[in-house]
């Protein structure tokens, strides 16, 4: 299985929330969803087990990691449109250089880069916790 920090480095602190932003994004957490008042009767007669996961990332973090990296992608499209599709998508690294015709070092210098930019978009919000 192939890990998704490259040369076994340790990942930073944006780029762990980015990662847990992208599992939260993928499993479609940040989209509200409606379940009929007879569903929900329905749930309450035959209970069942949570089908809701944990991560390590609250919805507010993740909404403001979602906005951060809208902002980067309005501000400069490839870099916010790598951060979306690698950590986003879930795309290895090198399937994402290779849709925008650059090398995979290229595209993870743009990730790093992105994630600074991401880090300091946010961390108003870490000063003040």
């Amino acid at each position: 299985m192939m890990i998704r920090k490259p040369a076994g480095r340790p990942m930073g602190d944006t780029e762990y929330l980015l990662e847990q932003w992208g599992w939260w994004r993928m499993d479609g957490m940040g989209v509200p969803g409606y379940t009929s008042p007879t569903f929900a009767l329905m749930r309450q007669v035959m209970p069942q087990a949570s089908s809701s996961k944990s991560y390590c990332i609250t919805d507010d973090w993740a909404i403001l990691i979602d906005s951060a990296v809208s902002k980067l992608a309005h501000r400069d499209q490839q870099m916010g449109e790598i951060i979306w599709l690698y950590f986003g998508a879930k795309w290895p690294m090198a399937r994402v250089g290779k849709h925008y015709g650059i090398s995979e070092g290229k595209t993870r210098e743009l990730a790093r880069a992105g994630a600074a930019w991401i880090d300091c978009a946010i961390n108003f919000l870490r000063v003040a916790a």
